[in-house]
């Protein structure tokens, strides 16, 4: 399960106790292999499911050449409060987002967040194909076109993020183990290599702006395992055409409890990694003048035949999403570097590192 991405770690911020302990009672649908997923149905939500999220993260170069990176995210949750309740007020699915833009010279991370339950033409996850908003923040898909509308307090964008290659299935046919136990396990599929086009305001001045991006859709009615302190994530797309998404989930001593991922090459032929056929090196750590938590910012990952050097965009890619989800975390625009060359550009998140991710 990540947030963020993320696999699908949303906390339940707005229960209490004693709706924990009715959540606990409510029955939520298991993974299960050999479900094949349909489309453009499973574009959609999945509302019977515990969480699920629509991740975007892209890097866009502006109209007078800087590049910038650009994440949206969309989080449902089905907390299993009064589901048996007949009031349109009962919270039975609550939606919230994420939105950032990473711009080198505002030297830290511009985010904003929301939160609301669903309902009332406010906040809605349409079970269709992905149409999913919360006020006048929205990701909708059309065709082969997602398009996305942010209006946040330092920035607004009106980007849309069209496919030209096939969805890619994560995990076994798109079911994606997130621990040990065959259950601790997600429905996964990416859409790498969107072409991003579209208008970003910074500092009331609109830009046209041009890049690629990646989407992921995941969704659970797991939890991470007990012993796993949070995850490292990253999805990169190569300047070839390939992509690569690789995790690890961090057990409380640091070492790997589970990791997985795939990539997929120029040509389009894609595999599937196991636990064994990755490695996340750390090789440079920044502390956040804010939190004091320490990330480690730059990584070596060695997946298969692959070895890559990360390194951010700009170090300080710290989100703060306490007013929504409730969890501190860094995720940041990164290039990717083989043999000191840039072959790629991406995404990492790292969750945990301020303590055991509290879900």
């Amino acid at each position: 399960m990540m947030h963020r991405r993320r696999f699908l770690a949303v906390p339940l911020a707005l229960a209490s106790v004693r709706a924990r302990d009715v959540a606990a009672a409510i029955s939520y649908p298991r993974v299960e292999r050999g479900v094949a997923l349909r489309f453009p149905r499973d574009h959609g939500s999945h509302p019977e499911f515990r969480t699920e999220w629509w991740y975007v993260t892209g890097w866009a170069r502006t109209a007078d050449g800087r590049d910038v990176g650009i994440q949206l995210t969309f989080f449902r949750n089905r907390p299993g409060i009064a589901e048996d309740s007949a009031s349109r007020f009962a919270p039975s699915q609550l939606l919230f987002a994420h939105a950032a833009v990473a711009d080198p010279r505002s030297g830290a991370l511009l985010h904003d967040q929301r939160a609301a339950r669903a309902g009332f033409g406010l906040a809605e996850a349409s079970t269709d194909t992905t149409d999913v908003r919360i006020g006048d923040w929205s990701l909708r898909l059309t065709g082969d076109t997602y398009e996305a509308r942010v209006a946040a307090r330092e920035f607004t964008f009106a980007l849309t993020f069209t496919a030209a290659q096939p969805v890619l299935l994560q995990g076994d046919a798109g079911v994606s183990r997130k621990g040990p136990r065959e259950a601790q396990a997600s429905y996964y599929y990416s859409r790498p290599q969107l072409a991003l086009a579209g208008t970003l305001t910074l500092n009331e001045r609109a830009q046209t702006v041009r890049g690629v991006a990646w989407l992921d859709h995941e969704w659970s009615s797991e939890y991470l395992p007990p012993d796993a302190q949070g995850w490292d994530w990253t999805g990169i797309n190569f300047d070839d055409g390939g992509a690569l998404m690789a995790f690890r989930m961090r057990a409380k001593d640091g070492t790997a409890l589970w990791a997985g991922g795939s990539v997929r090459d120029a040509a389009g032929v894609a595999r599937t990694f196991s636990p064994v056929d990755l490695r996340f090196t750390p090789t440079r750590q920044w502390r956040s003048p804010r939190t004091g938590i320490e990330y480690p910012v730059a990584f070596r990952v060695e997946a298969g035949g692959l070895d890559l050097v990360l390194v951010p965009l700009l170090d300080d890619q710290e989100l703060d999403s306490r007013a929504s989800v409730g969890i501190v975390y860094w995720e940041g625009a990164v290039r990717a570097l083989r043999d000191g060359r840039a072959v790629g550009r991406g995404y990492l998140e790292l969750t945990g590192y301020g303590g055991p991710l509290k879900l």
